[in-house]
């Protein structure tokens, strides 16, 4: 079976590697590390790892990594002993763990799933436990941690029903992988279910929450003052500030129709548009261009940017890492990838800041959380665009509904509170004592 997969795996890899290359091109920065994913590590993480117990985790991209900054900064206490060595798959996530993260712990790109990859990189981080933050199966990766007796434990385990299908068809494969966890921390008793079945064992499945209620907290040391970029850019501390969160194709146009359609009503109203992937900016930028809409990057945004008010109505955030700072300075937020695509962005984080949150019917990534918010009036559906306009005006118009809604979504983050600890409980309690 493992020969078959092998030899499928490097197939695949031939044929999809034009385009996994033209994505981290276009990601940028894709020469840091580049060796580092076929398992090629300098000297500096070896002598860093000599005679030390390593943990390892492994976070995929930008959203997992923001999990896993949280679990580091909490393990690293409980575990002094230990070297954490962190790992990601995208330059994005990279670059957030290096914004994030102190110096002394080691930063790394995941290694791809070729078992001569794979086995390079075991060599030289010789990990007594891994931790997996949200992350895919891959296969050679768990064979060689199950054949070493390593430890390794999948948190905030979430799975989609696509993702159960595809595991559940190929259980050939995918069962023993699965019982293989010493440990799985799933974020609800459905998904711990479907874990079992999938092959995790009982005593290994413990249903912990969602990590992301605990990592929604903007931290006390900020990286950006939002309300001062706005401040640069003519926005007065009174002024409507409307942020587009996580956007994809489609929704900043819906953005900017609505900001334009709104403005007579509110002629204080600024519009903040962060997309999901910062290299759609330019994109992104061409399409509020056509529509006439003022705008500036953020990449323009200098120390000394002073513009007049009402010389700009748009900021369109082509940066990574700081969506979590401009909620703060949001009136309404609108979680993107819920109108015109598919999943949903995380609409916690704006609701542990106690913000008026709108999402669109589609947020199927997050099926117990949003019905929390509904059921508790603590965030706003809408069917299309159009409901979603005048959920927005009802919103603009009404502060003691914005707050009332804020309100309540804060009550369900601090009801859902805890997962953190009950996460690293129960990975100390694999780990053998110094």
């Amino acid at each position: 079976m493992r020969w078959i997969y092998n030899v499928l795996f490097n197939i695949g890899f031939l044929v999809s590697a034009p385009f996994y290359f033209l994505k981290m091109v276009r990601r940028g920065n894709w020469e840091d590390g580049f060796g580092q994913r076929f398992g090629k590590y300098d000297h500096r993480l070896k002598q860093a790892l000599t005679n030390r117990h390593v943990l390892w985790l492994h976070a995929v991209s930008v959203g997992e990594v923001n999990l896993c900054t949280q679990l580091i900064r909490s393990l690293e206490p409980v575990l002094p002993n230990y070297k954490i060595v962190v790992s990601t798959t995208t330059s994005t996530g990279m670059a957030e763990l290096e914004r994030h993260l102190p110096s002394h712990v080691s930063k790394i790109y995941y290694p791809i799933d070729r078992r001569k990859h794979v086995q390079r990189a075991m060599g030289t981080i010789h990990p007594e436990a891994v931790v997996l933050v949200e992350a895919e199966i891959w296969p050679n990766f768990l064979w060689s941690l199950q054949r070493r007796g390593v430890p390794h434990f999948l948190v905030n385990a979430r799975l989609s029903d696509r993702s159960f299908r595809g595991y559940r068809r190929f259980g050939f494969l995918f069962r023993p992988l699965f019982a293989g966890f010493n440990g799985v921390g799933a974020q609800n008793e459905a998904d711990a279910a479907r874990l079992r079945e999938l092959g995790c064992r009982e005593d290994a499945v413990r249903v912990v929450g969602s990590l992301k209620f605990d990592a929604a907290k903007v931290p006390e040391r900020r990286h950006l003052d939002a309300a001062s970029v706005l401040r640069q850019l003519g926005v007065p501390d009174d002024a409507l500030v409307l942020v587009g969160g996580s956007t994809h194709a489609g929704e900043e146009l819906i953005l900017a129709e609505l900001a334009e359609r709104l403005r007579p009503r509110f002629p204080n109203l600024f519009l903040v548009i962060v997309p999901r992937h910062h290299e759609r900016g330019r994109e992104v930028g061409d399409v509020l261009k056509a529509r006439g809409v003022r705008f500036l990057y953020r990449t323009e945004v200098m120390p000394q940017t002073q513009l007049e008010p009402g010389k700009i109505d748009c900021l369109l955030v082509n940066t990574t890492g700081e969506l979590r700072y401009f909620y703060t300075r949001a009136d309404v937020v609108f979680v993107g990838k819920s109108l015109t695509a598919e999943g949903g962005q995380n609409p916690i984080e704006p609701a542990a800041l106690g913000k008026a949150v709108v999402f669109g019917p589609h947020m199927e990534n997050f099926p117990q959380v949003v019905p929390q918010f509904l059921a508790a009036r603590g965030a706003i559906q809408v069917a299309d665009a159009a409901e979603f306009g005048r959920a927005v005006e009802r919103l603009l118009a009404d502060p003691g509904a914005r707050a009332e809604l804020g309100r309540h979504a804060q009550e369900v983050v601090r009801a859902n509170e805890g997962s953190l600890d009950r996460t690293i409980a129960m990975i100390v309690a694999h780990l053998k004592p110094d």
